[in-house]
């Protein structure tokens, strides 16, 4: 089983990394977690979340995978990341 993949996105709120979760947890097989913040100063330029955990998109189909690609990719442009 291959590590999960790490995605983060600097700055990007806590209520939009959850969006993003849920979405991603739609494709069949995607497994999704948030990476806590660990920094140990509050930082208001700075997420609460660290970033995104996902795991199983090695072993999902090519569609899901390209599904899981289109669901970043909006989120990416919208948020210019």
């Amino acid at each position: 089983m291959k590590t999960p993949e790490k995605i983060a996105f600097p700055g990007l709120s806590l209520a939009v990394y959850r969006e993003i979760a849920a979405h991603l947890r739609q494709v069949e097989g995607i497994e999704v977690s948030l990476i806590p913040q660990a920094s140990a100063n509050f930082d208001y330029n700075q997420s609460q979340v660290a970033g995104l955990s996902i795991s199983g998109i090695d072993n999902s189909g090519l569609d899901d995978q390209q599904r899981v690609q289109q669901i970043l990719s909006y989120y990416r442009n919208c948020y210019h990341f």
